[in-house]
């Protein structure tokens, strides 16, 4: 969407209402092709796995009791992590974006829709090409109806008629985008297990980054982001969903898309400004050391012997 719709990152194209569909479509496309090759060469000799990573944020209905509100937040999730796992999981596109995107681009004067379509064979070929399901997951947001004109230019940020909200009080340590929400966490994986038929989850990012620079490396508000993520995915285990692996992002701090190295997401800091890049660890490396030699959060009342 990046860098086929708003042109930011590479390659810098601004193919707006088209680029990112088409891109997204190539991707759905050359992932099934990478997973039949694997799965008739390799899968026998080698018995490994072939997975999708995804990352979407979790939409929550502004108010739950309101139709227009729940119908808005589907269409959040749907045109985030269903453009891709539909597919994947279940042969094609999320019914509302095809519904959305084909009437706006009938209201355009287009001939045909603005999302690609997949033929028969292409539907039966790409559906179930995933072992696994990686999930990348930052923050939540408060999602209601909102309607554009269809004289605006076209858009995948206008196509699903909605707004996105944030409640104030949410933590925000680092970048005005993620505001630390565990719940939605839960949501998401149970949202992943009715809709996909509770696939292996691998959790293959998830932490927060700080703008700010702190000369201790007294990263509190990581520890906490952690703590209540991981909580979270801990009540999605009992739920029945079937996570099977957690990573945060990310061990270093490292260069981060177009905000270079402003944003630090790491576990241990970087002085890019010495030749040696040294590392120095965080407070959150002792605090995720201790979740991962005890697998889970350690006891409070446990002596170290």
């Amino acid at each position: 969407e990046k860098g086929y719709e708003t042109g930011e990152h590479a390659p810098g194209l601004k193919l707006g209402g088209c680029g990112a569909y088409k891109a997204a479509h190539h991707i759905i496309k050359t992932h099934a092709k990478v997973w039949h090759s694997y799965n008739t060469t390799w899968r026998r000799e080698q018995r490994g796995m072939v997975g999708i990573s995804l990352t979407s944020s979790w939409g929550e209905p502004v108010d739950p009791h309101s139709q227009t509100d729940r119908d808005a937040a589907e269409r959040y999730i749907q045109f985030h992590l269903g453009w891709f796992a539909n597919p994947i999981y279940r042969g094609d596109y999320p019914e509302v974006m095809k519904n959305y995107i084909g009437k706006k681009s009938a209201q355009q004067g287009l001939g045909t829709s603005r999302l690609p379509t997949f033929s028969v064979q292409e539907k039966t070929y790409i559906k179930g090409t995933s072992d696994f399901l990686g999930i990348g997951h930052f923050t939540t947001r408060y999602v209601l109806q909102k309607s554009f004109p269809f004289l605006q230019v076209s858009s995948y940020h206008t196509d699903p008629d909605l707004a996105e909200l944030v409640d104030p009080n949410w933590p925000a340590p680092g970048p005005k985008w993620l505001y630390s929400v565990p719940w939605g966490f839960r949501r998401l994986l149970n949202f992943i297990k009715t809709q996909y038929g509770n696939p292996l989850i691998y959790v293959t990012e998830n932490g927060v980054s700080e703008t700010m620079q702190c000369s201790q490396l007294c990263d509190e508000w990581r520890i906490q982001y952690l703590k209540g993520y991981i909580n979270e995915i801990l009540k999605a285990l009992n739920d029945g969903v079937n996570v099977k692996g957690y990573t945060a992002w990310s061990l270093l701090d490292k260069f981060e898309w177009n905000k270079g190295f402003s944003e630090r997401f790491g576990l241990y800091h970087i002085d890019f400004k010495n030749k040696n890049k040294p590392r120095y660890p965080k407070a959150s490396v002792d605090y995720y050391k201790k979740i991962i030699s005890a697998n889970g959060f350690p006891n409070s009342r446990e002596v170290m012997s």
